[in-house]
């Protein structure tokens, strides 16, 4: 399969895969005339890659789950705890997340949203802290 296929059916954009390449996360074959020639491995490596960046993990998060992946001795405990430890992290993002959301919610409601010029809103991001 050439790189256009591969990004059909895997649903990755070529510059995508072009990247995946660079990186290492995956090796095409290469014919004669240069081009790349993708087997149905690399084809499942990008699906695998697609879904676990779609699930929010990171590059490295994807390179160890690769791995684990194609390791037939893997332990699953070592799947579970990269898989964990990423939770914990969306989980955190959550919570940051609600926090901003509570503080906006309050801000739009202490603002009356008329003619005036006064904005609890306003002032609050007026007020934010200076980095040092």
């Amino acid at each position: 399969m050439n790189i256009g296929d591969v990004s059909a059916r895997s649903g990755l954009p070529v510059k995508t895969i072009r990247y995946y390449e660079d990186i290492g996360l995956v090796k095409p074959m290469r014919g004669a005339n240069g081009y790349r020639a993708f087997g149905e491995k690399d084809l499942h490596k990008l699906a695998f890659l697609c879904r676990a960046r779609a699930l929010g993990f990171t590059i490295e998060d994807c390179r160890a789950l690769l791995a684990l992946y194609e390791d037939q001795a893997r332990a699953s405990a070592d799947v579970k705890r990269i898989a964990k430890q990423h939770l914990g992290q969306i989980d955190s993002k959550i919570d940051d997340l609600k926090t901003m959301r509570d503080t906006l919610s309050h801000l739009i409601n202490e603002c009356s949203g008329d003619q005036r010029p006064d904005c609890p809103i306003l002032e609050d991001l007026g007020n934010a802290p200076l980095a040092s």
